[in-house]
């Protein structure tokens, strides 16, 4: 297993993305290799702080580019082709490495596996799956912001690669898929999750519940929730923002006089477990679901903690086949499609 990760990429690189890299390295088996892409001197001088030689489980490959968070993605893939995050995507292309991980610019990750690897055969869009909490088990919403708009045909190949993925990295035995709308009803929607709806409830492929709204999703009763990634990156970031905010309440609360204090130290544990469960560090990076190979998007602001689970999801990922099952299913949807449409015809 060789997973490679993008050393400059994030608020904190190199720092906490090679010790991140150095924890799983001390975590993992011996055929377990982990490629650090980026400047040498800079990794190199990192991995001595943390007591760690470079070795032939725990490689550099050294790059001269760094693309930023405010350059435009698809120019920035185009020209630099020695920047981390190019050659990362090439390494999975040449099968030199077995995933790729970064916590650059989403942008730039999208582009550049679309530009490198490609579409995943019957793949229309790729699309990014985030995990998110909830009181049951966590639900995948896909896609994250990988696409501003989509059509129907690709929000049902969203619930097909989501459905997928919870199964065989969440271990979700045949996941639930609900739709997000503004409402349960069939009418509510705008005119193509209305269309998306009927796409959904004809194939057999996954279990659906139908439209769901933001107050379901919190709810552990739907697995995966489809959506465009306008929407779901905007989901996304007002969930972070609202767990942020809970956290500075509920500190400032318990801080107000003596008693609160006393009280914060009785319920310790059980406020450490509640920020346990609400830490998305702890999920592992988005997988970018659809092209060819396992690439793991992590936030910018990715401690070392994240790094550490992104670097297992992405082996879990390699493990379980989930580039190969997409392909699969997609081929079985593009039969079926084309059956049904023949029989119209005749």
């Amino acid at each position: 297993m060789r997973i490679a990760v993008d050393a400059m990429g994030g608020d904190f690189a190199p720092r906490e993305i090679v010790r991140g890299a150095v924890e799983a390295f001390r975590d993992t088996p011996e055929d377990f290799e982990i490629i650090l892409l980026g400047d040498e001197s800079a990794i190199k001088a990192e991995l001595a702080a943390n007591k760690v030689p470079v070795s032939s489980r725990l490689r550099i490959v050294h790059t001269t580019q760094v693309i930023e968070m405010d350059e435009h993605p698809a120019q920035a893939v185009r020209t630099k082709r020695d920047s981390s995050i190019y050659r990362g995507m090439e390494l999975v292309k040449n099968k030199e490495a077995d995933a790729f991980l970064s916590a650059g610019s989403t942008g730039a990750m999208v582009a550049a596996a679309i530009m490198v690897l490609r579409r995943a055969p019957g793949v229309k869009r790729p699309a990014i799956g985030t995990l998110l909490p909830t009181v049951g088990r966590p639900v995948l919403v896909i896609d994250a912001g990988a696409n501003i708009d989509s059509e129907e045909d690709e929000l049902e190949q969203f619930a097909i690669m989501g459905r997928i993925y919870s199964e065989a990295i969440i271990g979700q035995k045949d996941p639930v898929v609900g739709l997000l709308s503004i409402g349960g009803e069939d009418l509510k929607g705008n005119d193509v999750t209305k269309r998306a709806l009927e796409r959904l409830r004809a194939n057999p492929f996954f279990k659906f519940r139908g439209n769901v709204e933001g107050h379901d999703l919190f709810q552990g009763e739907t697995d995966v929730v489809v959506c465009d990634g306008f929407v779901g990156n905007v989901l996304l970031k007002s969930v972070e923002s609202a767990a942020r905010a809970v956290s500075h309440w509920m500190k400032q609360e318990f801080k107000a006089n003596p008693i609160r204090i006393f009280g914060a130290i009785c319920l310790r544990g059980a406020l450490r477990n509640m920020k346990k469960r609400m830490d998305p560090e702890l999920y592992g990076g988005a997988p970018l679901l659809g092209v060819n190979g396992t690439v793991i998007i992590t936030h910018g602001g990715s401690s070392h903690k994240a790094i550490y689970h992104a670097i297992r999801v992405s082996g879990e990922a390699v493990k379980n086949g989930v580039t190969r099952k997409i392909e699969e299913r997609l081929a079985d949807l593009q039969k079926t499609t084309k059956l049904q449409q023949q029989k119209t015809d005749n």
